[in-house]
């Protein structure tokens, strides 16, 4: 089953920064509990590798992918530790380009049209748009729409249960979401059923 298709099915991508080992084990009950099935570690997290490879060990439903890969450096460290797909801020060619000749899924972020056109004609399996909230939100969404309809689009910055349904009905394929849903304070108070029940709700709210 390719990357996309898993990713139609399930759109919807936990963003981890700054997390810690002891919140491994809530993170994975967190996820099954809500079916969640993508989620990325974010390169600058301290121990970013080593979070990647005890996530992979610890959980054989979710694919996980690399964060925040802005170097090539940043990519080799990822893929080493187990990475499934990466993500990047912005585009980079050289990083596009071992993405390809890997056969790994290359999510690099994007903003303007030009921006959007350039990244996804030179390898990216799809195009982050970020950050979309500053930008207008599902508004801006629906105007890259009219160009790019084939183009696989993620929206990602500011995206939360209050509005993902206006961005899916804008025309994304997918939508990315951290801070507002994997919190620190409640991982670090092992409330992994508030944490699921956060990422239920922005099913819900996102089909309702």
């Amino acid at each position: 089953m390719s990357f996309l298709h898993t990713f139609n099915k399930n759109p919807y991508l936990g963003i981890l920064r700054g997390i810690t080992f002891e919140h491994i084990p809530y993170i994975v009950k967190a996820s099954q509990n809500a079916e969640l099935k993508l989620i990325e570690i974010t390169m600058n997290t301290p121990q970013a590798p080593e979070l990647i490879a005890n996530l992979k060990q610890n959980s054989t439903e979710l694919t996980i992918g690399a964060g925040t890969v802005c170097r090539e450096k940043d990519l080799k460290q990822a893929l080493t530790a187990g990475a499934e797909f990466i993500v990047s801020p912005a585009f980079q060619e050289n990083i596009a380009e071992l993405c390809q000749k890997q056969n790994i899924p290359y999510l690099p972020g994007a903003l303007t049209p030009t921006e959007v056109q350039h990244a996804y004609h030179h390898g990216a399996t799809m195009v982050k748009v970020f950050p979309v909230g500053a930008m207008g939100g599902p508004a801006y969404i629906k105007e890259l729409r009219g160009p790019f309809a084939h183009i696989p689009l993620l929206a990602c910055g500011g995206v939360n249960a209050d509005n993902a349904k206006d961005y899916f009905a804008a025309g994304a394929n997918a939508i990315a979401f951290g801070g507002s849903i994997f919190k620190n304070s409640l991982l670090n108070a092992e409330s992994w059923p508030e944490v699921s029940t956060k990422i239920r709700s922005l099913y819900q709210k996102s089909h309702s």
